[in-house]
């Protein structure tokens, strides 16, 4: 199973790692590691994670207060957001497609 990014979810990731790593060098490198090992338990097992709609899931990062909001469509997970938990939490709904 493949995988792809809604534009605005790579930016998100992109800036979450620019972020930590003004935190702590190298920080951000474990932050991406954790989103990527997130995405291949999603590839996995695309179906394990909660439901926040009925086409749209979450996974949660292990470490960091993230989640990787995806849709499971024709073989493909298409991760719409790398969302902070502790902000805005619907802010991604904007971005669903209709799978």
């Amino acid at each position: 199973m493949n995988y792809s990014f809604h534009p605005d979810a790579e930016k998100e990731l992109n800036e979450a790692v620019d972020y930590y790593n003004e935190c702590q060098n190298g920080l951000g490198l474990e932050f991406a590691k954790e989103v990527y090992l997130a995405i291949q338990n999603i590839l996995s097992f695309p179906h394990a994670w909660a439901q926040l709609s009925s086409n749209t899931r979450r996974c949660l990062t292990n470490r960091f207060p993230y989640g990787v909001i995806y849709q499971v469509t024709n073989e493909e997970v298409f991760i719409i957001a790398v969302m902070h938990l502790n902000r805005e939490p619907d802010y991604w709904k904007k971005r669903e497609t209709k799978a």
